[in-house]
């Protein structure tokens, strides 16, 4: 298919500006390992096996507190309480034949040659349907759940064919049983399709580019349009191949389409195919000056975020660019009311091969083309059999609309550039704050990681994103699948190949136990309550309460908690070996702190710590490489924060000499005793007559400098 002028963008090289803001700024979080994690009461895991099964978070029932795993030859139901208690699981796997026959058809054994499930959704109130990919051989059963799903959960029913209902590969999405996916062993016809009903089967236009061009279906939700349920659409999140104007390019472009979910198909034109069927472009990207645009076209993920009016529905998306140009991500949001003006704008139309793609400025067919039958706009039209046939005609011929659909402010709310991971998925919550209303975001990466993003309002060209927190929720390193939130228990959950992890949405007592770390922190789920950094509920009336998210300044918020003794530290005492690597550990608990280094020498002025590639500051400390003689002297790290200053870390390095060190901690010398003494505890513990030994011996190694050294460090 060839493209109209708006979707022929390429990518351009982005801009230094860009890059430097927001490679610098994402280094700057911290970073929660999974063993920290596991010291908490707030963090669970649960596995079937140490091998990758690849987990998957497919359906949350908060009513029941159970939420459903898809794995390989696997479902599982879990409490949402606990996923590490009380999970039911069904043994699910393909038969011998189709796994035999997958193999020999030389697919994967171990990620293609299972039954990866896909499709877990509910069919009534006791019973789920699933669907899994069979060894390339889709199958669908029920499940029985009975009224008590923490007790009943077990296959009801024979399997009955997948196809038409579940991918045949399991690395390629089904979205939902309204399918988007590819309905065939070799991968080739993709589509979407209605399953699991008693209408007959309706799909897409099979092999018309115009339609479908090598799609990757991503997501699928049921989006109200109106107070009448019949002009419901069924939306579909995918990326496209789509060829450029030589017609010799395809180029990934990320894309919307919509069908009616009481299409039947037409009467004598698209028999058995949608009538329906339209779909824009979905544009992330940023404007720089010289109004250039660096799109991010990859979608990777999609969330919808309810608000109190259904044309108020945020949409978020996750979009990855791997060109050779650069590599980044970025999150966009979307308003619903923003889609549905491009849906009911102009349709594409050229009049041929060699004609530029324009607005379509005919006569648009009665009803118009995409409207659902049966709604408020047609209440006359029961089905769409009765649409006259040039409104059939039109839809298949001019399926996309002409105008793309732009982020809210033309802008990412999130961009990251050339680092070393990229997002992979998304979920959101809208917390309340003292100050406004926030949206928190999770961002899973390829990392097995998963970030904790808030975003703030400003007034520069792009809005001020924080990442609060990072935390590490698997032990092996693998992409992240699906980001589940449950409002109801305050818990994420998680799902990669190996496993799936619940971690609780805020960890207020991490943020240190002082007023200022907990307002720096600047976590809308966390406030100072007098005594602790605590969870915020906005109902408490509760005065005490500190907060300040937009500017996170406890100049304001903490006066009376001693700020001034806060600013104070105690004086540690490291000891470097001279010649030898040493590191001065230093981390504030606010990711958005500036830290700098300073150093006072005896009694001298304290003077600002150069750096070089021998000194260098990191984001956990400093590290001295080849330590001098002359960096012996206390440091003081410094930490600044929207004009706040505190010292965070007072260490007095002392150094020892080469010598010193070899002689104590060599076991064939007469010394080697004293190597597991404290350098304080040296003098001590020699006698006169050894320490004159000491000091006599003829060796190189050991000589006269040894035990000065240790008086040096005692004083």
């Amino acid at each position: 298919m060839l493209l109209p002028p708006f979707l022929l963008q390429r990518h351009v090289f982005i801009p230094l500006r860009l890059v430097l803001m927001h490679s610098l700024q994402s280094c700057q979080h911290v970073c929660v390992c999974i063993t920290e994690l596991q010291k908490t009461q707030s963090f669970e895991f649960y596995t079937l096996s140490e091998k990758a099964m690849d987990y998957r978070i497919l359906f949350m029932d908060e009513d029941q507190d159970r939420m459903y795993v898809g794995c390989k030859d696997h479902v599982l139901s879990m409490d949402i309480n606990n996923i590490s208690q009380t999970t039911l699981k069904i043994f699910w796997p393909a038969s011998t034949t189709k796994v035999e026959e997958c193999q020999m058809a030389g697919k994967d054994p171990t990620h293609g040659c299972g039954n990866f499930l896909r499709v877990i959704q509910p069919y009534n109130r006791t019973h789920l349907f699933i669907c899994g990919s069979g060894a390339y051989s889709p199958v669908c059963a029920f499940v029985n759940r009975g009224r008590r799903p923490e007790v009943m959960f077990q296959i009801s029913s024979r399997a009955e064919s997948g196809k038409g209902r579940c991918s045949f590969n399991p690395r390629v999405n089904t979205v939902s049983l309204f399918s988007g996916m590819h309905i065939d062993f070799m991968g080739t016809d993709a589509a979407i399709f209605r399953s699991l009903t008693t209408r007959n089967a309706v799909r897409t236009d099979q092999h018309n580019s115009k339609w479908l061009s090598e799609p990757v279906f991503i997501d699928a939700h049921l989006i109200p349009d109106g107070s009448d349920p019949n002009d419901a659409k069924l939306y579909f999140f995918l990326r496209e191949r789509l060829t450029d104007s030589s017609g010799n390019t395809k180029n990934i472009h990320a894309m919307v389409a919509r069908v009616c979910p009481n299409d039947t198909g037409g009467q004598r034109s698209l028999v058995n195919k949608w009538t329906t069927f339209l779909k824009a472009r979905l544009v992330c990207s940023v404007l720089e000056e010289d109004s250039t645009e660096t799109h991010f076209d990859e979608l990777e993920n999609v969330f919808l975020l309810e608000t109190d009016h259904p044309k108020g529905l945020l949409i978020f998306g996750v979009f990855t660019s791997t060109s050779s140009v650069f590599r980044g991500s970025a999150v966009c949001v979307y308003n619903m009311a923003d889609v549905l003006t491009v849906f009911n704008g102009p349709f594409a139309h050229r009049e041929g091969p060699n004609f530029q793609w324009v607005a379509f400025q005919g006569r648009i067919p009665y009803p118009r083309p995409g409207t659902c039958p049966g709604g408020a706009f047609t209440p006359h039209i029961q089905s769409t059999k009765e649409f006259p046939d040039e409104v059939v005609t039109f839809v298949r011929n001019h399926p996309v609309m002409f105008n793309p659909i732009y982020p809210v402010g033309r802008k990412p709310l999130v961009v990251r550039t050339h680092a070393d991971y990229k997002y992979t998925s998304i979920a959101v919550d809208q917390v309340t704050a003292a100050d406004g209303h926030y949206q928190v975001l999770f961002l899973g990466t390829d990392k097995g990681t998963v970030q904790k993003v808030v975003v703030l309002p400003s007034n520069g060209s792009l809005d001020e994103d924080l990442i609060l927190e990072e935390l590490e929720v698997f032990k092996k390193q693998s992409p992240i699948t699906n980001l589940r939130i449950s409002s109801k228990k305050q818990q994420l959950y998680v799902s990669s190949e190996h496993g799936v992890s619940q971690v609780s949405l805020h960890r207020c007592d991490a943020y240190g136990s002082a007023c200022a770390d907990c307002c720096l922190a600047r976590d809308p789920y966390c406030a100072w309550d007098g005594l602790s950094c605590s969870r915020f509920y906005p109902t408490g009336k509760r005065r005490s309460r500190r907060q300040d998210i937009m500017h996170g300044n406890p100049l304001t918020q903490c006066r009376g908690f001693n700020l001034k003794a806060y600013r104070n530290a105690v004086e540690m005492t490291q000891y470097g070996v001279k010649n030898n690597t040493t590191f001065l550990e230093c981390q504030p608990k606010s990711p958005q702190a500036s830290v700098k280094w300073l150093i006072q020498r005896d009694n001298d002025r304290r003077k600002e710590v150069k750096l070089s590639d021998r000194v260098v500051s990191t984001n956990h400390g400093l590290l001295i490489r080849s330590v001098h003689s002359s960096d012996q002297g206390v440091y003081y790290c410094l930490a600044t924060e929207n004009g706040f200053k505190r010292t965070l870390a007072k260490i007095r390095l002392q150094i020892l000499s080469e010598a010193l060190v070899s002689a104590l901690s060599n076991k064939h010398s007469p010394w080697g005793w004293a190597a597991s003494l404290h350098p304080k505890a040296l003098v001590s513990a020699f006698s006169p007559a050894e320490t004159l030994t000491l000091s006599h011996t003829g060796t190189q190694a050991v000589s006269s400098c040894i035990i000065q050294d240790a008086i040096y460090v005692i004083q």
